[in-house]
């Protein structure tokens, strides 16, 4: 009868275990790193978002002021005789100003529900980075 004769596992030398240590930390920085940045992706696009409805808004509050507000001051004109020239401009302004700015606000109100900066996974990183320099034999 053959006995075979079963080796004790390989115990893994000490190079072998710090290289290894070494591999992991690398590939976990990688890591975080490709978190971070597809969560600046995520904040840019919603930096984006919330940039275009305040540029909209602006947009609509410049075009209303320019051309509607003549329009309107003589269809107030028209309507109210009695009233000056110079309060059917301030009343179509007022209104159209008013919907302008509420656009704006809109958009202030989008841009301020978000942190543009990922905070956790800076923060992550910055534990494992300080973690690794201070393990790290000197």
């Amino acid at each position: 009868m053959n006995q075979q004769v079963h080796d004790a596992p390989e115990v893994a030398s000490m190079t072998e275990l710090v290289s290894g240590i070494i591999d992991d930390s690398q590939r976990l920085l990688k890591q975080q790193l490709d978190l971070l940045r597809a969560e600046i992706r995520e904040d840019l696009k919603k930096t984006r978002e919330a940039v275009s409805y305040m540029s909209i808004g602006a947009g609509v509050c410049g075009l209303a002021l320019v051309l509607l507000t003549m329009a309107g001051v003589h269809l107030l004109k028209y309507l109210v005789p009695s009233l000056d020239m110079w309060a059917c401009y301030a009343i179509v302004g007022g209104v159209f100003l008013a919907v302008g700015a509420g656009l704006v606000f809109a958009g202030v109100r989008l841009f301020g529900s978000f942190n543009p900066l990922p905070d956790q996974s800076v923060q992550a990183l910055e534990e494992n980075v300080k973690c690794l320099t201070n393990a790290s034999p000197k």
